[in-house]
């Protein structure tokens, strides 16, 4: 059979039928060895692929993926949470200490005028005790 016919006999076959098993291939009496080199036209053997496995695969590959952008998604939106909520104590913070800070410096500033109005005068000849030697140092220098 040429290639001519089989491609004439394949477009002649309908789209309907069912596919049908082909007989196994046999060797074919008085062959190459003894009439020599000759070319026979020889029908493929079928192959049944299957394309199930190749879909699971990408459905599985899909699905996947789409599960680890939700996972890594939802992982960032609550970093994102937690830190908003980390820069707002922050700045909570940072208030809480500047307040504190201009408390302390009002507080430095009167501290002459309220030791006065206890009546309390400054020291001429302070007197200190050494930390370090337990002994007791005049002066203001050590």
């Amino acid at each position: 059979m040429s290639a001519t016919t089989a491609a004439t006999a394949r477009a002649a076959r309908p789209a309907e039928l069912p596919r049908t098993r082909r007989a196994p291939l046999t060797a074919i009496s008085g062959g190459a060895g003894q009439r020599g080199r000759r070319l026979d036209a020889v029908r493929a053997p079928l192959h049944a692929k299957s394309r199930v496995p190749f879909l699971v695969l990408c459905a599985t590959l899909m699905i996947g993926s789409l599960v680890a952008v939700l996972i890594l998604n939802t992982t960032l939106a609550r970093g994102s949470y937690e830190m908003s909520k980390l820069q707002s104590e922050v700045a909570q913070t940072a208030q809480d200490v500047q307040g504190l800070q201009e408390g302390l410096s009002a507080a430095e500033t009167n501290l002459d005028d309220k030791a006065r109005s206890l009546g309390m005068i400054p020291a001429e000849n302070p007197t200190m005790v050494s930390i370090e030697t337990g002994k007791v140092v005049k002066g203001t220098g050590q």
